[in-house]
């Protein structure tokens, strides 16, 4: 017989209500008074880091409702409170969003820790490893920010302009000459762009382009109008390059921990059909003289 639903869910209460306590303990000891802005007290503090009493009064919050948090009672908790403890914990995002988990709250949208801010490099050279296939990186709203050069002369993207992968797929000709079965894709496309919004539904960086794919195409607003959600993920991908001819694909969306606000999509050569072959052609000399001029035809 398995466990009854009760026994398990309060079982998984008090775990979390243990690792709640552990974690507390252990961000508070992490941070020194001087790094809190209080004095250290010297020989009279025992142990290094905050105590209690000091966290509850730099966060705003009652010293007894503290020690209840950190002793992992069962307590009600709001976002603003678990907000200023994050604060005076000095907690990354990543932290910040474990300290919801472990309250029993829904999480706050991801954020970009200072931290990893910089990784285009290390992103690059991922991109450029994955060559003879194409690869792109983009960012929150699927403006490409990186891509290689299998990507530019496979799919047309350009380096040295802004683009928009929404915007691009429904208003340039490359795609619809180039894409079989454009149409069942554009539906995909949309589907799985609204499920990336949703994510934010205040941003008005999506709002933005949204409201131009509207305005430049009216595929784009009729099928925004279906609201279709799909998650980004894998598909197959199928398209005619003007040199090599059909190519198939299987297409990869892989979000970062560390930089939620980018993603890095692979294009990899879907079995038996040559397309590996005609990919790793593209990418030698003779295949780079032969498709420089047919790049964006």
């Amino acid at each position: 017989m398995g466990t009854p639903a009760g026994v398990a869910e309060d079982t998984g209460k008090a775990h979390r209500l243990a690792e709640l306590r552990a974690f507390l303990m252990s961000r508070r000891a992490r941070v020194s008074p001087a790094e809190a802005g209080l004095p250290d007290g010297g020989a009279r503090r025992r142990t290094p880091g905050l105590r209690r009493e000091e966290v509850a009064v730099l966060a705003g919050v009652g010293v007894s409702w503290y020690q209840w948090l950190e002793q992992g009672r069962d307590i009600t908790v709001s976002p603003q409170v678990l907000d200023a403890v994050a604060r005076v914990l000095r907690l990354s995002s990543a932290e910040r969003r474990h300290l919801y988990v472990l309250a029993g709250l829904n999480p706050p949208a991801p954020e970009v820790d200072p931290a990893h801010a910089d990784m285009c490099d290390g992103l690059r050279r991922l991109l450029d490893g994955w060559m003879p296939y194409p690869a792109h990186l983009m960012d929150a709203y699927w403006n490409v920010v990186l891509c290689n050069e299998a990507a530019s002369v496979v799919m047309g993207m350009q380096p040295d302009r802004q683009q928009n992968c929404v915007i691009s797929f429904f208003t340039d000709p490359v795609h619809r000459i180039r894409y079989e079965g454009w149409e069942e894709i554009a539906a995909r496309v949309v589907a799985q762009f609204r499920a990336a919004c949703s994510e934010c539904p205040d941003d008005e960086g999506f709002r933005a382009i949204v409201d131009e794919a509207k305005e430049r195409s009216p595929e784009f607003a009729e099928l925004w109008e279906r609201r279709d959600i799909a998650p980004g993920g894998q598909m197959r991908k199928e398209l005619t390059h003007p040199v090599v001819g059909r190519l198939a694909m299987e297409v990869t969306q892989l979000r970062i921990p560390a930089r939620p606000d980018l993603a890095v999509v692979l294009h990899h050569p879907w079995p038996d059909t040559g397309t590996e072959e005609k990919l790793r052609w593209l990418a030698s000399a003779e295949g780079r003289r032969g498709s420089m001029r047919q790049v964006g035809a």
